[in-house]
C-alpha cells in the first residue's frame, strides 16, 4: 500500500506523521486491553465501560473550564476514579460468566451506552459550551476542546524534519517550534508518554502481583494450588484494564479535538481489537510488542486505504473497505484460535 501511495504522488510526509499520531492516539485504547488477555479474560470487548470513564473525566474537566495541558491531566486524574468503580462493577458481571467473557462483555458495552446516554441528557453541567442551547439542558453530541486541552499532547515538543520552518529553531534540518510546512512532523511529547505507558505496563507485570495475573492466565487450577486468589486477580486486572481505555479516550478525544458522547463510543472496541490480532497476540500470550507493531500496522492500512481507495475506486468505498478489514481481521484470528482447539480425531 506504501508503493501504491507513491505511485499516485500521495505525499509521503503526510502519511508518516499522521501514522505517529494514530500510533499513540489510539495505541492508548489498544494498550487497555493487555491485563484482561494476560489474565486469561480475553478481548475486552466491553471496551466502552472504560471509555465511558474517561468521557465523564474529560466532562468534569471542560465544566470546570480547566485550559491547557493542566485540562488534559486533570481529565485523566479525575477519569480514574469513575474508571475504578465501573470496573470493580464489570469485573463482577466478568467473573460470573467464566468462560463466556467476551460474548458478556461485548453485550455490556452494548448495553452500557444506552444506559449512559440518559445521564448524558440529564447530567447536571452548567457550561454553556457543553448543554445545548435550547433549553439549557442536556449534553451535546459533541463538545469542542479547542478553548480546553485541544492537541496540547500533539503538540508537546513537536519536532519537523526536512520541512521549512518560520519562528522557531533549527538543528541540523530538524526545526523545533514556529509554523512548519512540509517535512515529517514527530510528536515527541506523545511518543514519550505511550512509551512511558508502555513501559509502566511491562513493569507492573514483573512485579509479584503481575506474575500473579499471568499465571490466573496461563493455569487457573494451578495458581489457585499456589494461594492466589482467583476472583481478586481477574477483578484488579479487569478494573486495570477500564482505568487505562478511560485515559487512551483521553488522549484520543484531544487529539481529535472534540469529546463524543451517545452512540459515539458504541464500536470503539473492535478497532483496538483489530489492532492487537494484528500486532500478533494470541491471548495470553500478549506482549507490549503486540500493542506497538499491531496499532501501527493496523492505523497505517487504515490511514493510507482511504487515499487509495478514492483514486482507484469511487469514494464511498473507502469506508467499506475499512469495514472488510476491522471486522475479518477478528473473524479471521477467532477462527485461527478455534481451529487450533479443536484436537485431531483418533
Amino acid at each position: 500500500m506504501f508503493l501504491v501511495a507513491v505511485h499516485l504522488d500521495i505525499p509521503m510526509s503526510w502519511i508518516i506523521s499522521d501514522a505517529l499520531i494514530r500510533l499513540v492516539m489510539n495505541g492508548v485504547l489498544v494498550l487497555s486491553l493487555v491485563p484482561m488477555l494476560k489474565a486469561g479474560i480475553g478481548i475486552n470487548f466491553g471496551l466502552p465501560v472504560g471509555v465511558i470513564a474517561g468521557l465523564i473525566g474529560m466532562c468534569i474537566a471542560v465544566n470546570m473550564t480547566i485550559r491547557g495541558m493542566w485540562g488534559l491531566i486533570s481529565a485523566m486524574i479525575l477519569s480514574i476514579p469513575a474508571a475504578m468503580i465501573l470496573g470493580y462493577i464489570y469485573a463482577i458481571i466478568l467473573n460470573r460468566v467464566k468462560g463466556r467473557e467476551e460474548i458478556t462483555a461485548t453485550f455490556v458495552g452494548f448495553s452500557f451506552i444506552p444506559l449512559m446516554n440518559f445521564f448524558w441528557a440529564t447530567a447536571p453541567f452548567s457550561n454553556p459550551g457543553m448543554l445545548w442551547p435550547i433549553g439549557g439542558q442536556g449534553m451535546r453530541p459533541v463538545i469542542g476542546l479547542k478553548s480546553y486541552f485541544a492537541k496540547k499532547l500533539n503538540d508537546l515538543w513537536m519536532v519537523n524534519i526536512g520541512g521549512a520552518n518560520t519562528g522557531g529553531e533549527s538543528i541540523i534540518g530538524i526545526n523545533i517550534g514556529g509554523i512548519n510546512s512540509g517535512g515529517i512532523n514527530v510528536p515527541v511529547g506523545m511518543l514519550l508518554f505511550f512509551g512511558l505507558l508502555c513501559l509502566a505496563v511491562a513493569l507492573f507485570f514483573r512485579t509479584t502481583f503481575g506474575r500473579a495475573i499471568i499465571a490466573v492466565g496461563e493455569n487457573e487450577q494451578y495458581a489457585a494450588l499456589n494461594g492466589v486468589n482467583i476472583v481478586r486477580v481477574r477483578t484488579v486486572a479487569i478494573i486495570l484494564s477500564t482505568i487505562i481505555a478511560a485515559i487512551g479516550i483521553c488522549v484520543y478525544a484531544q487529539s481529535y479535538g472534540f469529546i463524543e458522547l451517545y452512540d459515539a463510543p458504541l464500536m470503539m472496541a473492535f478497532p483496538a481489537a483489530s489492532a492487537m490480532l494484528v500486532g500478533g497476540s494470541m491471548g495470553r500470550k500478549t506482549d507490549i510488542v503486540h500493542v506497538i507493531l499491531g496499532t501501527f500496522l493496523f492505523q497505517t492500512t487504515y490511514l493510507i486505504s482511504g487515499p487509495i481507495a478514492n483514486e482507484l475506486m469511487v469514494s464511498e468505498v473507502a469506508e467499506i473497505f475499512r469495514l472488510m478489514i476491522t471486522n475479518g481481521i477478528i473473524l479471521y484470528a477467532l477462527l485461527y484460535e478455534g481451529g487450533k482447539k479443536i484436537e485431531p480425531s483418533q
